[in-house]
């Protein structure tokens, strides 16, 4: 039974210690919600401005102005450090990919000229054409012989006559010394043909006709002279000559053409053998090249 005159002291100290509790625990749990609130908010603070730092409008010009940034205060600049970095990377992996770049179009350049230089004519590309005929003055047509010269082939050297008069014409190349001086590298055609004669001598003893009709060696030489030292031997022509007793003299002729790729101041000849069986007829002596 409660003792008249109100709530016993024991009741009355226990609502207290409860109101206090809850009390204290709504406390703590609004001081949680406040806290969570403002931890949040400072997170997407930092947030948003770590990725302001990287996405802003301005990131272009700090990173082309980087050397400007690096002189500045860099405390103001809390962004500074992202963007230095930043910058730093982007620079280094351009001008590595800008170095690769480089490097590969110049070797490609550089295997495309010399692929060029190789196959193809340096200048525009022209007409060649060159046909020669022997001279009628035979001794000024067949030079001293070669093989006694060092270095300049065998037998002896044509030179040969470019003049109206006759069959012969030049275009768009030299003729220097009896040779031919190719304007342009290519694919060249060369030809040429040589006339031989003997005829026997009516004052000659008939003992002597037995010997002089012995098989001769007719044999013709085409070369190319280069910056190699010794000419290069293109073709060769040969064949033996014999005719009958009775025959008052022999004709013979030879002829020879190919195709041979030719460089740029290249030269190229004819030399015979046995120069005192050649008959230097315009018609029947002739030497030429044209470019294909």
């Amino acid at each position: 039974m409660l003792a008249p005159g109100g709530p016993s002291p024991a009741l009355s100290c226990g609502a207290v210690v409860v109101a206090f509790v809850l009390l204290q625990s709504v406390c703590v749990a609004v001081t949680y919600l406040y806290f969570t609130s403002e931890l949040k908010q400072l997170q997407d603070t930092y947030s948003k401005s770590g990725i302001a730092c990287l996405t802003g409008e301005e990131i272009g010009n700090s990173i082309q102005n980087l050397d400007e940034i690096e002189s500045e205060d860099r405390e103001a600049d809390p962004c500074w450090q992202v963007k230095w970095h930043l910058g730093k990377l982007i620079k280094k992996m351009m001008s590595k990919s800008y170095e690769e770049n480089i490097s590969a179009i110049n070797a490609e350049r550089t295997l495309a000229l010399s692929h060029t230089d190789r196959q193809q004519p340096r200048g525009p590309i022209h007409r060649v054409a060159a046909h020669l005929t022997g001279s009628n003055n035979r001794r000024s047509s067949l030079s001293t012989r070669l093989d006694l010269l060092p270095r300049r082939g065998i037998g002896h050297k044509i030179n040969w006559e470019s003049s109206r008069k006759t069959h012969s014409f030049l275009y768009n190349v030299e003729l220097r010394n009896g040779e031919l001086v190719i304007p342009q590298t290519g694919f060249y055609y060369i030809y040429s043909q040589i006339y031989f004669r003997f005829r026997e001598n009516e004052n000659e003893d008939s003992d002597l006709l037995g010997q002089i009709r012995n098989p001769k060696q007719l044999v013709q030489y085409i070369y190319r002279l280069t910056n190699y030292p010794e000419p290069i031997l293109l073709m060769k022509s040969a064949r033996t000559s014999c005719w009958s007793k009775k025959a008052e003299y022999g004709l013979y002729s030879t002829y020879q053409g190919g195709v041979f790729q030719l460089k740029r101041e290249d030269r190229i000849f004819v030399s015979v053998s046995n120069s005192d069986l050649v008959d230097m007829d315009k018609e029947a002596s002739f030497f030429g090249a044209f470019m294909i």
